[in-house]
Protein backbone atom coordinates (compact mmCIF):
# COMPACT_ATOMS: atom_id res chain seq x y z
CA UNK A 1 0.00 0.00 0.00
CA UNK A 2 1.39 3.46 -0.85
CA UNK A 3 2.63 5.23 2.27
CA UNK A 4 0.17 8.06 1.79
CA UNK A 5 -2.77 5.61 2.05
CA UNK A 6 -1.73 4.48 5.54
CA UNK A 7 -4.25 6.82 7.23
CA UNK A 8 -7.04 5.36 5.12
CA UNK A 9 -5.83 1.84 5.88
CA UNK A 10 -5.84 2.61 9.61
CA UNK A 11 -9.41 3.85 9.25
CA UNK A 12 -10.35 0.62 7.47
CA UNK A 13 -8.76 -1.42 10.29
CA UNK A 14 -10.70 0.57 12.90
CA UNK A 15 -14.06 -0.14 11.25
CA UNK A 16 -13.49 -3.50 9.58
CA UNK A 17 -15.92 -3.58 6.69
CA UNK A 18 -15.66 -6.84 4.73
CA UNK A 19 -13.39 -5.26 2.12
CA UNK A 20 -12.34 -2.04 0.41
CA UNK A 21 -10.73 -1.62 -3.01
CA UNK A 22 -9.18 1.59 -4.32
CA UNK A 23 -8.70 1.94 -8.09
CA UNK A 24 -6.86 4.87 -9.65
CA UNK A 25 -7.12 5.31 -13.41
CA UNK A 26 -7.86 1.61 -13.87
CA UNK A 27 -5.09 0.37 -11.58
CA UNK A 28 -5.70 -1.20 -8.17
CA UNK A 29 -3.67 0.82 -5.65
CA UNK A 30 -5.08 -0.76 -2.47
CA UNK A 31 -7.17 -3.79 -1.52
CA UNK A 32 -8.05 -4.47 2.12
CA UNK A 33 -10.05 -7.46 3.38
CA UNK A 34 -11.65 -10.27 1.38
CA UNK A 35 -12.32 -8.54 -1.94
CA UNK A 36 -13.60 -11.77 -3.54
CA UNK A 37 -16.33 -12.49 -1.00
CA UNK A 38 -19.89 -11.78 -2.17
CA UNK A 39 -22.12 -9.78 0.15
CA UNK A 40 -25.72 -8.54 -0.06
CA UNK A 41 -25.09 -5.01 -1.33
CA UNK A 42 -28.63 -3.83 -0.53
CA UNK A 43 -29.51 -0.63 -2.43
CA UNK A 44 -26.56 -0.81 -4.81
CA UNK A 45 -28.98 -3.15 -6.64
CA UNK A 46 -30.82 0.01 -7.73
CA UNK A 47 -27.81 1.58 -9.46
CA UNK A 48 -27.17 -1.74 -11.22
CA UNK A 49 -30.78 -1.82 -12.46
CA UNK A 50 -30.34 1.80 -13.61
CA UNK A 51 -27.52 0.62 -15.91
CA UNK A 52 -29.85 -2.01 -17.42
CA UNK A 53 -32.48 0.68 -17.97
CA UNK A 54 -29.94 2.80 -19.84
CA UNK A 55 -29.29 -0.03 -22.28
CA UNK A 56 -33.00 -0.82 -22.74
CA UNK A 57 -33.81 2.85 -23.37
CA UNK A 58 -31.03 3.08 -25.98
CA UNK A 59 -32.38 -0.06 -27.67
CA UNK A 60 -35.88 1.46 -27.80
CA UNK A 61 -37.36 -1.23 -25.55
CA UNK A 62 -38.27 1.16 -22.73
CA UNK A 63 -39.65 4.71 -23.07
CA UNK A 64 -39.23 6.82 -19.96
CA UNK A 65 -42.36 8.95 -20.51
CA UNK A 66 -44.74 5.99 -20.32
CA UNK A 67 -47.06 6.15 -17.33
CA UNK A 68 -47.97 3.44 -14.84
CA UNK A 69 -51.53 3.65 -16.18
CA UNK A 70 -50.37 2.96 -19.76
CA UNK A 71 -48.33 0.02 -18.47
CA UNK A 72 -51.30 -1.33 -16.49
CA UNK A 73 -49.17 -1.39 -13.35
CA UNK A 74 -51.14 -1.94 -10.16
CA UNK A 75 -50.61 -3.12 -6.60
CA UNK A 76 -52.62 -4.75 -3.85
CA UNK A 77 -55.15 -2.90 -1.67
CA UNK A 78 -55.24 0.01 -1.26
CA UNK A 79 -54.75 0.01 -5.04
CA UNK A 80 -53.19 2.83 -7.04
CA UNK A 81 -55.49 5.72 -7.91
CA UNK A 82 -55.71 7.15 -11.41
CA UNK A 83 -53.71 10.17 -10.14
CA UNK A 84 -50.91 7.89 -8.90
CA UNK A 85 -50.97 6.04 -12.21
CA UNK A 86 -49.93 9.26 -13.96
CA UNK A 87 -46.39 8.70 -12.64
CA UNK A 88 -43.92 7.94 -15.43
CA UNK A 89 -41.01 5.52 -15.54
CA UNK A 90 -38.73 8.58 -15.33
CA UNK A 91 -40.50 9.70 -12.13
CA UNK A 92 -39.79 6.28 -10.60
CA UNK A 93 -36.11 6.40 -11.65
CA UNK A 94 -35.84 9.79 -9.93
CA UNK A 95 -37.71 8.49 -6.85
CA UNK A 96 -40.46 11.06 -7.43
CA UNK A 97 -43.49 8.87 -8.19
CA UNK A 98 -45.70 10.21 -5.42
CA UNK A 99 -46.85 6.61 -4.82
CA UNK A 100 -46.50 5.98 -1.08
CA UNK A 101 -47.83 2.41 -1.05
CA UNK A 102 -46.24 -0.21 1.20
CA UNK A 103 -43.08 -1.72 -0.30
CA UNK A 104 -41.01 -4.86 0.11
CA UNK A 105 -37.58 -4.73 1.75
CA UNK A 106 -37.99 -1.38 3.48
CA UNK A 107 -36.13 -0.72 6.71
CA UNK A 108 -38.47 0.23 9.59
CA UNK A 109 -36.97 3.73 9.41
CA UNK A 110 -37.85 4.07 5.72
CA UNK A 111 -41.40 2.85 6.31
CA UNK A 112 -41.89 5.24 9.24
CA UNK A 113 -40.46 8.28 7.42
CA UNK A 114 -42.66 7.94 4.34
CA UNK A 115 -44.98 10.79 3.34
CA UNK A 116 -48.70 10.23 3.77
CA UNK A 117 -50.38 8.41 0.91
CA UNK A 118 -51.69 10.80 -1.79
CA UNK A 119 -49.81 13.77 -0.25
CA UNK A 120 -47.77 14.60 -3.40
CA UNK A 121 -48.56 14.48 -7.10
CA UNK A 122 -46.24 12.44 -9.35
CA UNK A 123 -43.01 14.13 -10.38
CA UNK A 124 -42.91 16.98 -7.86
CA UNK A 125 -41.43 15.60 -4.62
CA UNK A 126 -38.28 13.58 -3.98
CA UNK A 127 -38.49 10.84 -1.37
CA UNK A 128 -36.24 7.77 -1.27
CA UNK A 129 -38.97 5.28 -2.00
CA UNK A 130 -38.53 1.51 -2.24
CA UNK A 131 -41.91 1.25 -3.93
CA UNK A 132 -40.51 3.12 -6.94
CA UNK A 133 -37.36 1.01 -7.09
CA UNK A 134 -39.20 -2.31 -6.77
CA UNK A 135 -41.86 -1.35 -9.32
CA UNK A 136 -39.03 -0.54 -11.75
CA UNK A 137 -37.88 -4.15 -11.40
CA UNK A 138 -41.36 -5.37 -12.36
CA UNK A 139 -41.49 -2.93 -15.29
CA UNK A 140 -38.05 -3.99 -16.53
CA UNK A 141 -38.98 -7.67 -16.49
CA UNK A 142 -42.31 -6.98 -18.19
CA UNK A 143 -41.03 -4.68 -20.97
CA UNK A 144 -37.84 -6.58 -21.81
CA UNK A 145 -38.91 -10.16 -21.03
CA UNK A 146 -35.56 -10.60 -19.25
CA UNK A 147 -34.80 -11.96 -15.82
CA UNK A 148 -33.00 -9.14 -13.98
CA UNK A 149 -30.15 -11.30 -12.65
CA UNK A 150 -29.51 -13.04 -15.96
CA UNK A 151 -29.52 -9.60 -17.61
CA UNK A 152 -26.95 -8.30 -15.10
CA UNK A 153 -24.76 -11.31 -15.80
CA UNK A 154 -25.08 -11.14 -19.58
CA UNK A 155 -25.11 -7.36 -20.08
CA UNK A 156 -22.80 -6.11 -17.30
CA UNK A 157 -20.89 -8.82 -15.41
CA UNK A 158 -19.53 -10.70 -18.44
CA UNK A 159 -18.70 -7.69 -20.65
CA UNK A 160 -16.66 -6.03 -17.85
CA UNK A 161 -15.00 -9.22 -16.60
CA UNK A 162 -16.62 -9.53 -13.19
CA UNK A 163 -15.04 -12.48 -11.41
CA UNK A 164 -17.59 -13.44 -8.78
CA UNK A 165 -21.15 -12.55 -9.85
CA UNK A 166 -23.26 -15.41 -11.18
CA UNK A 167 -26.82 -14.36 -11.95
CA UNK A 168 -28.68 -17.48 -10.82
CA UNK A 169 -26.65 -17.77 -7.61
CA UNK A 170 -26.23 -14.13 -6.62
CA UNK A 171 -29.71 -12.74 -7.22
CA UNK A 172 -33.07 -13.34 -5.59
CA UNK A 173 -36.54 -11.82 -5.91
CA UNK A 174 -37.85 -11.04 -2.44
CA UNK A 175 -41.64 -10.85 -2.07
CA UNK A 176 -43.52 -9.44 0.91
CA UNK A 177 -47.28 -9.40 1.44
CA UNK A 178 -47.36 -5.60 1.56
CA UNK A 179 -46.86 -5.25 -2.23
CA UNK A 180 -47.01 -7.16 -5.52
CA UNK A 181 -43.57 -5.86 -6.49
CA UNK A 182 -40.56 -7.78 -5.14
CA UNK A 183 -37.15 -6.41 -4.27
CA UNK A 184 -34.35 -7.81 -6.46
CA UNK A 185 -31.61 -8.65 -3.96
CA UNK A 186 -28.05 -8.94 -5.33
CA UNK A 187 -24.75 -10.22 -3.94
CA UNK A 188 -21.51 -8.70 -5.23
CA UNK A 189 -17.85 -8.88 -4.28
CA UNK A 190 -15.86 -5.71 -3.65
CA UNK A 191 -13.65 -6.30 -6.68
CA UNK A 192 -16.71 -6.70 -8.93
CA UNK A 193 -18.23 -3.49 -7.55
CA UNK A 194 -14.92 -1.73 -8.28
CA UNK A 195 -15.24 -2.87 -11.90
CA UNK A 196 -18.78 -1.49 -12.04
CA UNK A 197 -17.51 1.83 -10.69
CA UNK A 198 -14.68 1.86 -13.23
CA UNK A 199 -17.19 1.25 -16.04
CA UNK A 200 -18.98 4.44 -14.94
CA UNK A 201 -15.73 6.37 -14.46
CA UNK A 202 -14.99 5.60 -18.12
CA UNK A 203 -18.44 6.80 -19.23
CA UNK A 204 -19.80 3.32 -19.86
CA UNK A 205 -16.86 2.07 -21.93
CA UNK A 206 -14.99 -1.15 -21.15
CA UNK A 207 -11.98 -2.29 -23.21
CA UNK A 208 -13.04 -0.06 -26.09
CA UNK A 209 -16.66 -1.26 -26.11
CA UNK A 210 -19.62 0.92 -25.10
CA UNK A 211 -21.44 -1.20 -22.48
CA UNK A 212 -23.71 1.48 -20.96
CA UNK A 213 -24.56 4.47 -23.20
CA UNK A 214 -22.37 7.43 -22.22
CA UNK A 215 -25.37 9.79 -22.32
CA UNK A 216 -27.10 7.54 -19.76
CA UNK A 217 -24.06 7.52 -17.46
CA UNK A 218 -24.11 11.31 -17.57
CA UNK A 219 -27.87 11.69 -17.11
CA UNK A 220 -28.30 9.01 -14.45
CA UNK A 221 -25.52 10.34 -12.19
CA UNK A 222 -26.58 13.99 -12.50
CA UNK A 223 -28.24 15.88 -9.65
CA UNK A 224 -31.91 15.92 -10.67
CA UNK A 225 -33.15 16.29 -7.09
CA UNK A 226 -31.83 17.69 -3.83
CA UNK A 227 -31.76 14.63 -1.60
CA UNK A 228 -30.85 13.81 2.01
CA UNK A 229 -27.60 14.74 3.77
CA UNK A 230 -26.54 17.39 1.25
CA UNK A 231 -26.44 14.89 -1.59
CA UNK A 232 -28.12 15.00 -4.97
CA UNK A 233 -30.11 12.19 -6.59
CA UNK A 234 -30.13 11.12 -10.23
CA UNK A 235 -31.66 7.97 -11.69
CA UNK A 236 -30.96 5.58 -8.78
CA UNK A 237 -27.48 7.08 -8.27
CA UNK A 238 -26.38 9.62 -5.63
CA UNK A 239 -24.33 12.75 -6.20
CA UNK A 240 -21.67 12.91 -3.48
CA UNK A 241 -21.85 15.72 -0.91
CA UNK A 242 -19.77 18.77 -1.84
CA UNK A 243 -17.90 18.84 1.50
CA UNK A 244 -15.78 15.78 0.75
CA UNK A 245 -12.98 17.93 -0.67
CA UNK A 246 -12.94 15.96 -3.90
CA UNK A 247 -12.15 18.86 -6.20
CA UNK A 248 -15.38 18.54 -8.18
CA UNK A 249 -18.47 16.38 -8.12
CA UNK A 250 -18.44 12.66 -7.76
CA UNK A 251 -21.26 10.15 -7.59
CA UNK A 252 -21.99 6.93 -5.78
CA UNK A 253 -24.08 3.79 -5.50
CA UNK A 254 -24.94 3.35 -1.82
CA UNK A 255 -26.54 0.54 0.16
CA UNK A 256 -27.68 -0.07 3.75
CA UNK A 257 -25.00 -0.69 6.38
CA UNK A 258 -21.98 0.53 4.44
CA UNK A 259 -22.23 -0.97 0.94
CA UNK A 260 -20.79 1.63 -1.42
CA UNK A 261 -19.09 2.49 -4.70
CA UNK A 262 -17.82 6.05 -5.14
CA UNK A 263 -16.68 7.41 -8.50
CA UNK A 264 -14.63 10.64 -8.51
CA UNK A 265 -13.94 11.65 -12.12
CA UNK A 266 -11.73 14.65 -11.28
CA UNK A 267 -9.30 12.31 -9.52
CA UNK A 268 -9.83 9.28 -11.81
CA UNK A 269 -10.70 7.41 -8.62
CA UNK A 270 -13.05 4.55 -7.71
CA UNK A 271 -13.52 3.33 -4.13
CA UNK A 272 -15.64 0.21 -3.50
CA UNK A 273 -16.66 -1.18 -0.12
CA UNK A 274 -18.74 -4.14 1.06
CA UNK A 275 -19.75 -4.68 4.65
CA UNK A 276 -21.33 -7.82 6.02
CA UNK A 277 -22.50 -6.72 9.45
CA UNK A 278 -20.99 -9.84 11.03
CA UNK A 279 -17.52 -8.61 9.98
CA UNK A 280 -17.54 -4.98 10.97
CA UNK A 281 -16.69 -3.67 14.42
CA UNK A 282 -19.42 -1.00 14.35
CA UNK A 283 -22.76 -0.57 12.58
CA UNK A 284 -21.54 1.08 9.38
CA UNK A 285 -23.35 3.73 7.38
CA UNK A 286 -22.63 6.07 4.47
CA UNK A 287 -20.92 8.69 6.64
CA UNK A 288 -18.25 6.17 7.71
CA UNK A 289 -17.59 5.46 4.04
CA UNK A 290 -17.40 9.16 3.18
CA UNK A 291 -14.77 9.66 5.90
CA UNK A 292 -12.72 6.89 4.30
CA UNK A 293 -13.17 8.36 0.80
CA UNK A 294 -12.05 11.77 2.09
CA UNK A 295 -8.81 10.22 3.42
CA UNK A 296 -8.22 8.31 0.18
CA UNK A 297 -8.90 11.35 -2.03
CA UNK A 298 -6.61 13.53 0.10
CA UNK A 299 -3.80 11.01 -0.38
CA UNK A 300 -3.81 11.41 -4.20
CA UNK A 301 -3.17 7.66 -4.43
CA UNK A 302 -2.23 7.62 -8.10
CA UNK A 303 0.49 10.23 -8.08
Amino acid sequence: VPLRLRLAEARYNALRPTAVMVVHDGRVVAAWGDVARTVNVHSIRKSVLSALYGMAVAEGRIKLDRTLGELGLQDNEPRLTSAEQQATIRDLLMSRSGVYHGAAYETPGMAAAGPARYSHAPGVFWYYNNWDFNALGTIYRRLTGEDIFEAVEKRIARPIGMEDFQGWRDGQLLYESVSHHPAYVMLFSTRDLARFGLLYLNEGVWAGKQVVPSSWVKDSTKRWSDASWGMGYGYMWWELPSDLGLGGAGFAALGFRGQAVAVIPSKRLVVAQTADRHDSLVELNASHFFQLVRLIAAAHPGE
